[in-house]
């Protein structure tokens, strides 16, 4: 007889829902817009057995896949626990992802079918032709407009029927917390995306940060991220579900709405990822600023340049931590200086050059780490020798160039092939970014490097891609004098490049090769001093 394990999701919901089936742990609001959808432990269940038994209708088996695309939506993490239910292994995709990136990852997983929301449907049917194992389309129905007609896609059909019909429970196949749970694809910005293969005891086990974070009695998260990204699920999702936190999610990241959010519901955390934290800074600055319920961010990549400012803006404690989907987890709680990412938890971790060789304190090299008393794994799925690449010597390589201080606190400095060089200095675009977001006009900025004019070996010239606040317009100089002032020289933008959004990923981390592209074409919006 099959024993229920709390590291397995589906075991851990059906104990929620049968000793608290009224809580409403999750909370999707609806943006002004749309009516919030609040589901209790009860609903969540109810609905993952309901989606459970539309999966085993489809023929899918213990370890097949199928791909859920879609934004931040209640049946997001119903098809989360179905999967569980199931024993099948679900692919989260960015709902933007289309074309031939879309098609790897159907491909690449061997996606029997998908679970999307109509808005993305377009972007499923177009590819039907280079994905032939796709077999199936189970879609939300929502209320975004100019949605593909389920009609017009010969393998779609709605999910609405599913959710209403009578639920009939599905007997739990997941047996081990080792059993296979989700492939998270990585972004791809040094070559094909690889598929990490996660189990579902991880997923469980994540939920741990809630103490490491010193998550309170009365706690309610909050997060605009995306699910399809590790980062919410792992630090967000996972210890509300655990822990029987009141969760609130917004369907996407909205830095303009951000604070509102968390004073209507008494939001008391959330998490922040690179750009974001920048993005909310360059905010133009309100008399409330300080008067919200948060009582702690949760940042990966807080620029030094602006994290005492932001917290003292915002009345917030600022944690800093380092962690990837493959693996390695590193925490500054508040007790470490500004700027660092902390201290390993749970697990080794050193900076080596190229040579294998560790580096001394402030001496640039390869982050690296391994579990206490064990070696790194990590299982990209079909690729072998991608795997023990990441993992040789039983280290996992991070690829990130990072460095300690005297006291063994840890700095990112860059990902590798990523640095600034500019005039022999490295340039951090943190500082450069926090300086830019300060100015009155720009509402966005990202910072990155395009091939120097000079054509010096291994330069480059810096380049700040800017948002104008709405109404704002553009006036170079200004900007250009507001970074002298604040900038040592090499740090100041080589060029000024207005567009109309950064593009992000879902885990709203800016994608720099199309501003590069753009910037190479497109010359009318480029400005120079």
């Amino acid at each position: 007889m099959r024993t229920p394990n709390d590291m397995i999701l589906a075991d851990m919901m059906t104990a929620h829902a049968e000793a608290n089936p009224d809580l409403d742990v999750l909370t999707f609001e609806g943006a002004g817009v749309r009516e919030d959808e609040v589901r209790s432990n009860r609903m969540l269940v109810d609905n993952a057995h309901r989606i459970a038994r539309a999966l085993i209708d489809r023929g899918m088996e213990v370890g097949d896949r199928f791909a859920l695309l879609m934004q931040n939506h209640p049946e997001f993490v119903e098809t989360m626990i179905a999967a569980s239910i199931t024993g099948c292994v679900f692919v989260p995709v960015d709902p933007r992802t289309r074309g031939d990136k879309l098609a790897y990852t159907l491909n690449n997983s061997n996606c029997k079918g998908i679970v999307c929301a109509d808005y993305a449907l377009a972007q499923v049917d177009a590819v039907r032709d280079k994905t032939p194992e796709l077999k199936w389309a189970l879609v939300l129905e929502s209320d975004e407009e100019s949605a593909l007609p389920i009609a017009d896609c010969a393998i779609a059909e709605s999910l609405t029927p599913i959710l209403a019909a009578e639920v009939e429970p599905v007997e739990i196949r997941s047996n081990s917390p080792e059993d296979a749970f989700e492939i998270i694809y990585t972004s791809g910005t040094t070559g094909d995306p690889k598929g990490v293969v996660m189990n579902v005891g991880r997923f469980c086990a994540s939920s741990m940060v809630a103490l490491l974070v010193q998550w309170a009695e009365d706690e309610r998260p909050y997060t605009g991220l995306s699910l399809t990204h590790g980062n919410a699920q792992l630090l967000t999702l996972s210890p509300i579900l655990a822990h029987q936190k009141r969760g609130v999610f917004s369907r996407k990241f909205t830095k303009s709405r951000l604070w509102d959010i968390c004073r209507k519901y008494g939001c008391t955390v959330f998490n922040l990822l690179g750009g974001m934290t920048t993005a909310i800074y360059s905010e133009p600055p309100r008399d409330n600023d300080a008067d919200n319920p948060v009582r702690r961010v949760f940042s990966a990549g807080m620029p030094a340049g602006i994290w005492e400012r932001f917290a003292k803006r915002f009345d917030v404690q600022v944690i800093e931590g380092y962690g990837a989907v493959e693996g390695g987890f590193a925490m500054n709680n508040g007790d470490g200086p500004v700027g660092s990412f902390g201290k390993p938890i749970g697990m080794e971790m050193k900076i080596v050059d190229d040579d294998g060789n560790e580096c001394g304190p402030g001496v640039p090299g390869e982050l690296i780490s391994r579990p206490l008393g064990g070696k790194a794994e990590v299982e990209y799925f079909g690729n072998k020798e991608a795997s023990e690449k990441k993992t040789w010597g039983g280290w996992l390589r991070s690829g990130d160039v990072c460095h300690t201080d005297e006291d063994g606190w840890f700095y990112f400095d860059y990902r590798k092939g990523g640095g600034i060089r500019h005039n022999g200095d490295f340039v951090n675009p943190g500082f450069v970014e926090a300086v830019v977001a300060e100015h009155p006009a720009v509402t966005d900025v990202f910072v990155y490097g395009v091939t120097a004019a000079s054509g010096a070996p291994g330069e480059k010239d810096v380049v700040a891609a800017i948002v104008l606040a709405e109404g704002a317009t553009l006036d170079a100089p200004s900007i250009f004098a507001h970074c002298r002032e604040g900038l040592e020289p090499n740090f100041v933008p080589s060029y000024l490049q207005v567009v109309n959004e950064i593009p992000k990923t879902a885990s709203e981390k800016p994608q720099e090769r199309f501003l590069i592209t753009a910037f190479e074409g497109d010359r009318s919006n480029i400005h120079t001093e």
